[in-house]
């Protein structure tokens, strides 16, 4: 019978989205602990002893495994690398697996040296699998298509993991998205309705967070926080009484529609919760390309007057971009460049549209004989789409990299930050504490930033700051400090652009060498005991 289990969370590559380099700053080491995990494994017998390596944090010493009955393993796409090397380990000492999350999810019949698949949603799947486990009758492939009430969700287990290491806990509210945009697989994955916990629910989970003494920032790691507008509100209502009761310990962040900036009640609660920052899906400026993509929510705003307004609620707007629609004219990157510095976002993710499996996306250009290989899962350093775009691929890639050339130039990017800091206001619900920590990072940011090729641009925009809003000084500072790994991740990508090109003679194969070799898969195999192939722990 079991009675030790490993939790192995795989490493995720360096990218945009990892700040590894401005972690460094604050004595992190990444940015979330792995929530899926932690929650399956409040759903595992109480009698278990359960343990847990995040490969973001610590090595794994293979030497552990024999001490353990099985493995468990989520991930998402981007981290398959690291996923498959974990599970070849296993293979080697003997040791079963179960894997789940969104890779597994999406390509389980391709992955090799797992045992056991538990996919979709694992408060449906993971109980048949514990009882078949329990009987010595465990089927290879555990799905369903059944979207359960998040009532039936655990209360995470913070308590079997150290969050020292990481700048901020995800909790999750709600899943499902009201939206059908055609690249997207949140609605494949969660649906179209999106479910929530209650308030009490939710505050039970925060109150779970703040034993462990962890007091800085809380991301609810919903696709969109606001699908279901009223239950958001009810939530933010009652996190304001909480964050009164506690004396405001934490910051939140969050992903949301644009359409956010529409209902000023919802604005204000999300600022009067502690609210600092909101992720929103805004692709692309070109109407054509958003009404392609189905994203047509977007078309129906002004969205950088919508962008202001969410800024001047307190909240700083983080953006993601997409170039290389069906749609996109000619001139897309300079459209998007003109965008992005109007619109005051610093942190501008822009990446080449990828084809995630099980969207509308992917089947359309299956059945268009377009699709060149499975998508790796990282947009923004595979320099080339997983499919044949209308726009010539050598046009597409050098675009983009001269795009982001562009925005991460210091002095462009300052520029953003200034915007941002004249709109947000002075008096926030959370203001960052100057502890010692705080005060090592910005002798660092000075140390590091202000002896920098890019030093005027640094100074200027922190005197700047001083002069306009010398309350948000804290907020620069945190600001130029992820700045440093914006820049430092857009040369590394430009020194390897450049030595590629070097490389090949011919700009076809250049293309061809930045896209994945993974074939790509339409049909699975396998047995499955349930009833279809999506989601995941």
């Amino acid at each position: 019978m079991i009675k030790r289990v490993l939790l192995i969370y795989p490493e995720i590559p360096i990218t945009y989205w990892s700040f590894k380099y401005s972690l460094e700053f604050i004595g992190k080491k990444a940015v979330f602990p792995p929530l899926g995990l932690l929650t399956v494994a409040a759903m595992l017998p109480k009698d278990w002893e359960v343990n847990v390596i995040d490969l973001n944090i610590s090595a794994l010493d293979p030497e552990i495994l024999p001490e353990y009955d099985m493995v468990f393993i989520s991930a998402m796409l981007v981290q398959q690398e690291s996923f498959n090397y974990v599970t070849s380990l296993c293979k080697k000492y003997n040791i079963p697996v179960v894997a789940g999350g969104p890779y597994p999810t999406s390509l389980w019949h391709s992955i090799p040296n797992v045992d056991y698949f538990v996919l979709n949603e694992a408060e449906v799947t993971l109980p048949k699998f514990l009882h078949d486990l329990e009987y010595g009758i465990p089927h290879h492939v555990y799905a369903s298509k059944e979207k359960p009430p998040l009532d039936i969700t655990p209360i995470p287990r913070f308590d079997i993991i150290d969050l020292t290491p990481y700048s901020s806990v995800p909790l999750q509210f709600s899943r499902g998205c009201p939206y059908n945009c055609e690249f997207c697989d949140i609605i494949s994955l969660f649906g179209r309705v999106p479910r929530t916990k209650s308030p009490q629910q939710f505050l039970a989970e925060l109150d779970a967070v703040y034993a462990t003494g962890f007091r800085e920032s809380i991301f609810i790691v919903d696709d969109n926080f606001i699908g279901n507008k009223a239950k958001a509100k009810e939530l933010l209502k009652a996190i304001i009484e909480w964050q009164i009761d506690h004396s405001y310990p934490f910051s939140f962040q969050t992903e949301a529609s644009v359409n956010l900036a529409h209902d000023e009640e919802l604005m204000q609660l999300m600022y009067e919760a502690g609210f600092d920052m909101v992720f929103l899906g805004i692709e692309t400026p070109v109407i054509a390309s958003l009404k392609s993509a189905g994203k047509t929510q977007n078309t129906k705003e002004d969205l950088l007057e919508n962008i202001s307004l969410i800024q001047q609620h307190g909240m700083e707007v983080s953006g993601g971009f997409i170039v290389g629609f069906d749609d996109d004219p000619e001139d897309v990157f300079d459209l998007q460049k003109e965008f992005i510095q109007s619109s005051g976002i610093p942190i501008a993710m822009v990446g080449i549209l990828d084809a995630l499996p099980n969207t509308r996306l992917y089947q359309r250009l299956v059945n268009e004989g377009r699709l060149l290989c499975e998508s790796n899962g990282n947009n923004t350093h595979k320099l080339a789409p997983n499919f044949i775009p209308k726009m010539p691929v050598n046009k597409l890639i050098d675009g983009y990299i001269q795009l982001l050339k562009t925005i991460y130039t210091p002095k462009y990017y300052f520029e953003r930050c200034l915007t941002l800091i004249k709109r947000i206001p002075e008096e926030r619900k959370v203001y960052r504490q100057f502890t010692f920590k705080e005060f090592k990072a910005l002798m660092l940011s000075f140390i590091k930033q202000g002896f920098s090729g890019y030093s005027i641009h640094y100074f200027k925009f922190l005197l700047n700051t001083l002069r306009v809003r010398p309350k948000l000084f804290s907020e620069a500072i945190a600001l130029a400090i992820k700045g440093y790994h914006l820049f430092k991740i857009t040369e590394l990508l430009l020194d390897n652009y450049n030595k590629s090109l070097k490389e090949n003679e011919h700009a076809d194969t250049f293309a061809q060498s930045f896209t994945a070799t993974m074939p790509v898969t339409t049909t699975g195999t396998g047995i499955v005991h349930t009833d279809n192939q999506q989601g995941g722990i």
